[in-house]
């Protein structure tokens, strides 16, 4: 069976790491970035191995794509701290790494997703898949600051049947802290094709957000979770375009572009 190298990326994660790790421990390689954090993330990270490493956080793509080549093994699992592999996931992988031929350079995984104490079925995320199974010298991470991904343009993928789980949700202050920092970095991220922001982007936009994912995902019939789901994801929307007002205010000399991105 191929080694297999697994890589977490932390920041105050000492509610989340244990049970991270734990369902990882059978990797032949552990290693953990952590972005300097004031909590036990650290301690708990050496509880499970000794590659655990601090580093000044720039971004997401970029502590991923630092921590990358650290992997002593071709193939590397990557995880969030709130991110588990279940039993069966991992009997999945494990088949992969034993098999004669691997004909994929990387692998899609399904999310489960788990908020408020939920799975939540529907309300947009039934679809959630990332790519965090591949190999260490052919995949990167795009330079995208939100939902940030691997680059599958000219490379191999497969998708693996079992899904990983994942436990966005800490308590409301937390995940609206998330939220705040998402609508940031997401500014960032859409301020190089965004015109004048008006109440499109104010109103119509975060409207749009929640129809879609209450109505054409279906939130529905996630319950009041489902509700508070699409809520905070048009929330989302309108802080992204708010702190771009805001970062124009600071920065008059920033000239919008011409052309808006959909």
């Amino acid at each position: 069976m191929r080694p297999l190298s697994v890589i977490l990326t932390t920041h105050n994660e000492a509610h989340n790491i244990g049970e991270a790790l734990e369902s990882v421990k059978w990797a032949d390689e552990l290693l953990v970035v952590d972005s300097f954090s004031e909590d036990n993330t650290v301690a708990i990270a050496k509880n499970y191995t000794d590659r655990v490493y601090q580093r000044v956080y720039k971004g997401p793509a970029d502590q991923k794509n630092w921590i990358i080549p650290q992997a002593s093994h071709e193939w590397i699992l990557l995880l969030d701290a709130d991110e588990r592999i279940s039993p069966e996931l991992k009997k999945e992988i494990q088949r992969w790494l034993a098999a004669d031929d691997i004909p994929y350079d990387a692998f899609w995984i399904g999310r489960k997703n788990y908020f408020l104490g939920k799975e939540i079925r529907f309300s947009g995320w039934q679809g959630d898949q990332v790519v965090r199974f591949f190999r260490r010298d052919i995949c990167r991470y795009n330079d995208k600051r939100v939902h940030e991904e691997i680059i599958t343009e000219g490379i191999r993928v497969g998708f693996l049947k079992n899904k990983m789980l994942h436990y966005t949700f800490k308590d409301s202050t937390h995940f609206l802290e998330k939220i705040h920092r998402y609508a940031e970095w997401s500014a960032q991220d859409h301020e190089a094709s965004t015109t004048k922001v008006n109440a499109y982007h104010l109103l119509l936009k975060p409207l749009f957000r929640f129809f879609k994912h209450y109505i054409l995902k279906w939130g529905f019939l996630d319950g009041r979770t489902g509700l508070i789901v699409s809520s905070i994801m048009a929330w989302g929307v309108f802080l992204r375009y708010l702190k771009m007002v805001e970062y124009r205010m600071t920065s008059p000399s920033v000239s919008p572009p011409t052309e808006e991105e959909e």
